[in-house]
């Protein structure tokens, strides 16, 4: 038996490196353990076949995920797609960088593409976060579409109670408290190769918690990439936070917005108590329907506090308005399938009656 050469030598460290990233502290660990029996003069060949076969499986996966990635196209509309090449040469450059984009940038289904254009996903995961579960199902659903590939297969979700991702997922999206959970078992997050922290701006406390870990954690991993997003809501303070020393602080990008112009219109009953349960508000909203309706098609978004409220206001609007205006509820609670009820095509006059879960949502 020879450790060198023939069917039973040890992997080498180039064999190791085209392995993915969560394996390969495990085959290191293997590798030493069996040098050292060899040097003893024990025997090893059972335990360095079975290493081989790992290394093997590991690097045939690694492949199957280089292979899957398509051409990639940036939508030309989107303002961060003519700053890609500004982005992808930061990121090549520092392990931390912040993004800091307008509504509309193109910020959240981009991102993740510029990553694989630059080779991430492949020995391991683009993690991708969201604040919101209806965020993270319909980011992935798009970026699907946009790379021309089926939902959970090289882009796929985890939420709760749902998990499309498959071992040659190359970009997962998940919710933060996803993304926290997974620590647990994977303290170093070595599936991964990047995160993309995005919404970063709302502050919660998964979000919060995740900053504090990662903050730790990078210096452990010098070969995991880190990208935060936000509003135009103190991104310096991200920047500060990550950066190296108080004079060195992570580069931020700021990206334009794409935004379409809004009239801002009053419509209150006069003389009466206005609440998100009186018939008066919700004579009030049928009303601003009708108005938009004598102007032509198109559909409308109204934001209501909560369930109850969109629940009342449903019940109101179904029966003020004919059976051609769909009337859409959207909230947290609703099933997925209700959810994404809001994306379909649809041929008549749409209202979707939502909670802010809209904000960070494709609509």
């Amino acid at each position: 038996m020879s450790t060198k050469s023939g069917p039973y030598r040890l992997p080498t460290q180039s064999d190791l490196a085209t392995c993915l990233i969560g394996d390969r502290r495990g085959f290191h660990r293997r590798r030493r353990i069996l040098t050292q029996r060899a040097q003893q003069g024990r025997p090893i060949d059972r335990e360095l076949i079975a290493l081989r076969e790992a290394v093997r499986k590991s690097q045939a996966l690694f492949e199957r995920r280089r292979a899957q990635v398509p051409a990639i196209i940036y939508p030309p509309e989107l303002p961060v797609s003519e700053h890609r090449e500004e982005v992808a040469a930061l990121l090549r450059a520092h392990q931390v960088i912040v993004v800091c984009g307008e509504t509309g940038s193109g910020k959240s289904t981009q991102l993740p593409k510029i990553c694989l254009d630059l080779g991430r996903g492949i020995a391991g995961r683009i993690g991708h976060t969201q604040p919101r579960r209806i965020a993270a199902r319909s980011l992935a659903a798009r970026l699907s579409q946009e790379l021309g590939t089926e939902p959970g297969s090289l882009v796929g979700y985890k939420v709760r109670f749902q998990d499309r991702v498959r071992p040659e997922t190359s970009i997962k999206l998940m919710t933060d408290g996803i993304l926290l959970t997974e620590i647990r078992r994977d303290r170093r997050l070595d599936q991964y190769d990047t995160l993309i922290i995005d919404e970063a701006h709302e502050r919660s406390l998964d979000i919060d918690f995740l900053l504090g870990y990662l903050k730790d954690l990078l210096p452990r991993r010098p070969d995991l990439k880190l990208i935060v997003t936000s509003a135009t809501i103190d991104p310096e303070r991200f920047a500060t936070y990550f950066g190296r020393a108080a004079a060195t602080p992570a580069p931020i990008i700021e990206l334009p917005g794409r935004t379409y112009p809004v009239t801002v219109r009053y419509r209150l009953p006069e003389n009466e108590p206005v609440g998100e349960r009186d018939e008066a508000m919700q004579l009030a909203i049928a009303a601003a329907l009708d108005e938009l309706a004598r102007e032509g098609p198109g559909d409308v978004l109204v934001f209501l506090s909560g369930e109850r409220a969109i629940r009342e206001t449903a019940e109101t609007l179904r029966k003020h308005h004919p059976p051609s205006t769909e009337i859409l509820p959207l909230y947290a609670r609703q099933s997925p399938r209700e959810q994404a009820r809001v994306f379909q095509a649809h041929g008549g006059r749409r209202v979707i009656l939502a909670t802010n879960v809209a904000e960070t949502s494709l609509m």
